[in-house]
């Protein structure tokens, strides 16, 4: 059976208070900051499948949790928070999340949180033992704070799943609840798993791309060698790159065409021949290279290489007569007889 807490019937100068002791049973303990006047609020509590979701709808108010007991695994549960109505903002982690209505997120009840929302809201909490959570999930981390979209695809079937768990949640049997909560549990792990794979993602990249420019040189970096190094499958490697511009082979070539070209520029390194070069940032065929440079640039190395020396030497030779040009000033202004 549902239990339900609201405001409605309580005088405008106890609704504070009382929902503050409400929302404390359920939450522990926490601060909570509320508007001085004209609050109106409800908590309504069912059980699905065993677990605990909890409906809260309010005026505007922050919310901030300091979890007293952190390491105690009995203590910690993953919250699922689905939006219903209004604009609310999580933030766990330094991460923050805006959810609009239908959007669900996940947050960690062992480590400080908070909330904060302008307008009237209203949103759906399930508790779910972390343990429980982390085995239906089968991520290596849970992604907290991460914004699932309930406007479309699997997202917009997990917030319809949510509402139906929340409206049928006193009319369904022992068996039926457990199954339901179920399947809400696969359609969020499927959620989840998109989530998180996004994020690793967006780390993966830039340490895959750091690798790659430490090595190189290294003739044999390919796709297996920079797996390997990232911990991760060469199929799982491709992927990565896959929402990128250019393929992971794209950007290695392309890096290594542009030290070559650093190279062939630098007045420094004449004595080394072009194929030296090539040869020194992993490019294992002259003739390979060469076109591939052309292609790159528009232009051969050998040309490219025979302007830029000459560019060089003209600048050179005109800073060398800038600088005679600037001693015989000098020394005909200190020659002059006095």
């Amino acid at each position: 059976m549902s239990q339900l807490f609201t405001t409605d019937l309580l005088p405008a100068s106890d609704r504070i208070d009382a929902w503050q002791w409400n929302a404390q049973q359920i939450c522990g303990d926490c601060r909570i900051q509320l508007p001085k006047s004209s609050f109106h609020g409800a908590i309504e509590i069912r059980q699905v499948g065993g677990l605990r979701l909890t409906r809260f709808s309010s005026s505007p108010l922050s919310f901030w949790k300091w979890p007293s007991d952190m390491k105690n695994p009995d203590n910690r549960f993953c919250i699922v928070i689905t939006q219903l109505a209004g604009v609310r903002r999580y933030l766990q982690n330094g991460i923050s999340v805006l959810l609009n209505p239908g959007d669900t997120t996940l947050i960690d009840s062992g480590c400080p949180w908070s909330s904060s929302c302008g307008t009237d809201c209203d949103r759906l909490y399930l508790r779910v033992p972390m343990w429980m959570m982390e085995n239906r999930l089968r991520l290596r981390e849970i992604p907290i704070a991460q914004r699932i979209c309930g406007t479309r695809g699997l997202g917009a079937t997990l917030f319809r799943l949510s509402q139906s768990l929340y409206e049928e949640a006193d009319q369904l049997k022992g068996e039926e609840s457990a199954a339901a909560l179920d399947a809400y549990l696969q359609i969020l792990s499927a959620c989840s798993g998109r989530a998180a794979s996004c994020e690793q993602r967006l780390e993966l990249r830039p340490r895959i791309q750091r690798f790659i420019n430490d090595h190189l040189s290294d003739p044999t970096l390919g796709p297996a060698k920079i797996a390997a190094a990232a911990d991760i499958s060469v199929r799982h490697l491709h992927r990565v790159f896959s929402n990128a511009s250019c393929t992971l082979g794209d950007c290695i070539r392309t890096r290594r065409l542009e030290q070559c070209r650093n190279d062939l520029a630098n007045p420094h390194l004449r004595s080394k021949t072009i194929t030296e070069i090539a040869f020194s940032w992993g490019f294992s065929d002259s003739a390979h290279f060469s076109r591939c440079f052309s292609r790159h640039f528009g232009i051969s190395p050998r040309i490219f290489r025979a302007q830029t020396g000459l560019k060089t030497w003209e600048a050179e030779k005109n800073q060398g007569v800038d600088d005679f040009l600037r001693r015989e000033i000098v020394d005909l202004r200190y020659s002059k007889p006095n």
